[in-house]
C-alpha cells in the first residue's frame, strides 16, 4: 500500500495534522509537536474515574473514549511535566475527537509513520502512541 493509499485511511482531521507533521522539517516538527501538548484538552470534572492507564507509555498517561449520538470522544490525562505524551494527547484529539466509530477503528496503528515522527520520537515513545491509539480503539469497539 502506498503512502496515498494509507494516508486515505485516515478521517481528515488526523489526515490534516499528519500532511502537516510529515512535510515539516525536524526542528519544526519538535515545536508543532510542543504545540500539541499545549492543546491537549482539560480533563472535564468527573472525568477522573473512566480513564484507563496505558501501561506502555513510560509516562503515567490516561485515555478514555466514549462514544455519544454516533460521535467519539476522547479524554486524556498526563502530567503537565511530560510534553511528549501530552503532545500525543493533544495530537489525537484535534485528529479523532467526534469521529465516527469506524473512522477511528480504521485508523492504521502505525499511523505516526506517514507523520515521521520517528525522526524526533525515540521508538519506545511511538510503541506509547500505538498503545493509545489501541486503547481508544478498543474502548470504542467496547462502547459500540
Amino acid at each position: 500500500m502506498t503512502a496515498d493509499e494509507r494516508l486515505a485511511q485516515l478521517p481528515p482531521k488526523l489526515q490534516s495534522v499528519v500532511q502537516m507533521l510529515g512535510s515539516a522539517p525536524k526542528v519544526i516538527k519538535t515545536e508543532m509537536l510542543l504545540e500539541f501538548a499545549k492543546k491537549m484538552p482539560p480533563l472535564p470534572e468527573g472525568m477522573q474515574g473512566k480513564l484507563e492507564q496505558v501501561h506502555e507509555c513510560t509516562t503515567p498517561f490516561f485515555v478514555h473514549a466514549e462514544l455519544q449520538e454516533g460521535k467519539v470522544h476522547l479524554y486524556f490525562d498526563a502530567p503537565k511535566e511530560a510534553p511528549t505524551v501530552r503532545a500525543f494527547a493533544g495530537l489525537l484529539a484535534e485528529g479523532l475527537e467526534g469521529e465516527s466509530p469506524e473512522a477511528i477503528l480504521g485508523v492504521p496503528e502505525d499511523f505516526y509513520s506517514l507523520a515521521r515522527l520517528e525522526e524526533i520520537i525515540t521508538p519506545l515513545r511511538l510503541r506509547g502512541l500505538q498503545a493509545v491509539l489501541m486503547r481508544i480503539k478498543r474502548q470504542v469497539r467496547e462502547a459500540q
